[in-house]
């Protein structure tokens, strides 16, 4: 943990598009308290600000995977503007209202071109997630879940589930995986379960 602490911006990005889980979940977990508070303080609910953040972890994820794509400002930065603008289109406001939002944070406003774009094509793929997820039933969706949202290890998910060891838990969340990505008909909407062990 004392490594964590000591990783600079630079490392924290590194980490993201290595799919570090560490770098990740610490990534996920410092900067949504922001993201709910912009949230709640503008009329949602913390329900939502978990779901408008997921999206826009997504959307930060999916660009740092990305060859061609540069950075330009702090992940938080990034994270608020992104959640700023889903918020503001989930919610059908118009341009003239977007000064009435109460920020508390620094953002950047994205022109209306392929950020946007990319922004909408992961809010949908996130949608397609959740679809699956539901269709996918249990014990599945719940070793999913715990796994990549909830930030379980293999030895805590098998305690729960009932399985005898970790390596028995961790090739049901292997099939899991496989069920998941057949249900959504592409392997891009999903993180890589060879990084993801």
């Amino acid at each position: 943990m004392s490594k964590l602490k000591s990783l600079t911006e630079a490392d924290l990005v590194e980490g993201i598009r290595q799919e570090d889980d560490a770098v990740m979940s610490k990534v996920y977990k410092m900067y949504y308290p922001v993201i709910e508070h912009f949230i709640i303080t503008n009329g949602g609910l913390a329900e939502e600000a978990k779901d408008i953040y997921q999206e826009a972890f997504i959307v930060l994820y999916e660009n740092l995977q990305q060859s061609t794509f540069e950075l330009t400002c702090k992940i938080k930065t990034y994270l608020y503007s992104v959640s700023r603008r889903l918020w503001l289109k989930r919610f059908n406001f118009k341009v003239k209202y977007q000064a009435e939002l109460k920020d508390s944070e620094e953002y950047i406003l994205f022109d209306e071109d392929n950020t946007i774009e990319k922004a909408v094509a992961e809010e949908m793929k996130f949608n397609i997630m959740e679809d699956a997820l539901n269709k996918l039933g249990e014990p599945c969706r719940t070793i999913l879940i715990d796994f990549y949202i909830n930030d379980f290890n293999m030895v805590q998910i098998a305690e729960k589930m009932g399985y005898t060891n970790a390596d028995n838990a961790k090739t049901q969340k292997y099939k899991c995986l496989m069920r998941l990505k057949k249900l959504v008909g592409n392997e891009q909407v999903m993180p890589n379960s060879e990084n993801y062990t």
